[in-house]
């Protein structure tokens, strides 16, 4: 399915009806709708009939969009959109890496809209604070002075456009600088294996929520966390959620 944006770019998504507060995926960077813990996701709400949508961001899996073009903007827009015109009443959004991020920002912006948060290896700030931060001063002159670098990535055959817009929008968008007010619980889970978000980086996430947050270290947990005990973890503190929303 298809929801058209005003600028004629359309985002592809998934939903299934039932029962509130509903559940909305936010992946991750470069990352689709169909990725493992998408549709684990979307089974559990089958089987709890709960209602779930899931989402391809500008520029992602079956959405519209030059990926180069993107911006952690444009994305927190697409989410808005999706919560605005594809969701009734209290949702759960459930982040993933970059998707932790957007969630957080979604959250800020409407939180009316939000009664809990599940974020797994939340990645917000990570264009400054975990990219930038690690590049060579040659590669930081090659984005601002020729407009990208082709990172390697590790999790694609690809590499991934890093733009000098990505990086100017993303500081615009920082939130770890300061206290972050959510009146809703929040759960994260992160893999102390990770080699793309420092679990460090996790705990200094839970440092700026003010609220009902908890974190769960996972010691061989890696950035995917996509193993069958990972998705069980995923839908247990999924369960806790519930089971804490006044």
């Amino acid at each position: 399915m298809k929801l058209e944006r005003e600028d004629g770019e359309t985002i592809a998504y998934l939903a299934r009806g039932g029962k509130s507060p509903g559940v909305v995926w936010l992946g991750g960077f470069k990352s689709d709708m169909t990725g493992t813990k998408a549709q684990a996701m979307d089974a559990w709400a089958e089987r709890e009939g709960r209602a779930f949508v899931r989402f391809d961001y500008f520029g992602h899996g079956q959405s519209s969009g030059n990926f180069r073009e993107g911006s952690i903007s444009r994305w927190r827009a697409d989410a808005l959109a999706v919560l605005d015109q594809l969701t009734v009443g209290p949702q759960i959004l459930v982040g993933s890496s970059m998707g932790g991020w957007i969630a957080l920002l979604a959250a800020l912006a409407r939180p009316e809209r939000v009664a809990g948060m599940l974020l797994i290896a939340p990645a917000a700030d990570f264009t400054e604070a975990i990219m930038w931060s690690r590049l060579p001063g040659e590669i930081q002159r090659e984005i601002m002075e020729k407009g990208e670098w082709l990172w390697p990535s590790s999790h694609d055959a690809e590499p991934y456009p890093i733009t000098r817009k990505l990086i100017e929008d993303g500081r615009k968008n920082l939130i770890l600088d300061g206290p972050i007010a959510l009146d809703f619980p929040v759960r994260i889970l992160q893999g102390m294996m990770d080699p793309d978000v420092p679990w460090m980086h996790a705990v200094k996430t839970v440092e700026r929520i003010e609220g009902d947050v908890t974190l769960t270290l996972i010691k061989n947990g890696d950035h995917r966390l996509s193993e069958p005990e990972d998705l069980a973890r995923m839908t247990r503190a999924l369960e806790d959620l519930l089971a804490h929303i006044k």
